[in-house]
């Protein structure tokens, strides 16, 4: 598996498992298949509400924990933000039945940021989070948290697909440390992404998928993908993007496929805004 180096010397893997929008009761099975598959990045949130299902399956696994990369993550915390993180932090911990996480994430720019990012600095320093970053930060909140805090986040979690590929933003962060990752890599299959001709087309070369395509497109971009499925041969397929190379030339076509506007919600949308501070998770 290759990997990339955070802004901190953390390696963390360039291809992982999201488990978004995967049910806690088909959790625990999906991401034992996952671990058996390759896959050592695992991504769950605590909005997903299936943490505790995750950490099942890495302890079923046998697996050594120095040899997995987990990530979770913080939701919108009230005032106190910092003793509230600290409470959403061990919460989380204890629903993996983990010691330590890899990666921690703000999930949403929203709420006390920076009392958050605190608390957040906080787990950093004292070790019980190897890595912390953000989710969903758009330019101007990614810049004003790095330049009003000690800590730059190591990653930023964001939509990015062949149709929203965010590559002048990608450039932004890097000049400042900040490793993309992408969420809705697939774009849920959006625009007939799955059919794409031009996708399809560059697969048909390779003997591969248009998944693997843009997985592959992704990664050679630097940016984490971290497919989410619920069936083993798809798993199989997803991390098998390896052993092939796309040219210049093919990234150059792909690139043509950006509309530059998000297929999901735009964070500066007030209606998004105030739907996202209305939702509280219970412990």
């Amino acid at each position: 598996m290759q990997s990339v180096t955070l802004n901190n010397g953390v390696e963390m893997p360039i291809l992982g498992f999201g488990v978004y929008q995967i049910s806690a009761e088909d959790t625990e099975r999906a991401v034992s298949e996952a671990l058996a598959a390759g896959y050592r990045l695992l991504d769950t949130a605590a909005a997903y509400g299936n943490e505790e299902a995750v950490g099942r399956a890495i302890r079923s696994s046998n697996i050594d924990r120095n040899d997995l990369f987990v990530t979770t993550k913080l939701w919108v915390q009230d005032a106190p933000a910092e003793d509230n993180t600290k409470r959403a932090f061990e919460t989380s911990l204890d629903k993996l039945g983990l010691d330590y996480l890899d990666l921690y994430l703000m999930h949403q720019p929203f709420g006390d940021v920076y009392g958050q990012w605190r608390a957040m600095e906080a787990f950093n320093r004292e070790g019980t989070a190897r890595a912390i970053g953000v989710a969903n930060f758009y330019p101007d909140r990614l810049l004003d948290l790095i330049v009003n805090n000690d800590i730059t986040p190591a990653v930023n979690q964001i939509e990015t697909h062949p149709f929203f590929q965010r590559a002048d933003y990608q450039d932004l962060m890097s000049e400042h440390g900040v490793q993309t990752q992408s969420w809705g890599g697939f774009a849920e299959g959006k625009n007939d992404l799955f059919s794409n001709a031009l996708l399809a087309g560059i697969g048909k070369e390779y003997g591969k998928s248009v998944a693997q395509v843009v997985l592959r497109w992704l990664n050679q971009r630097g940016v984490i993908a971290i497919p989410k499925s619920v069936r083993a041969e798809r798993m199989a397929e997803n991390i098998d993007v390896f052993d092939f190379q796309l040219t210049d030339e093919q990234m150059a076509r792909i690139g043509t496929l950006d509309t530059g506007v998000s297929l999901f919600f735009d964070h500066h949308d007030p209606e998004i805004v105030a739907w996202l501070a209305e939702r509280r998770l219970d412990d």
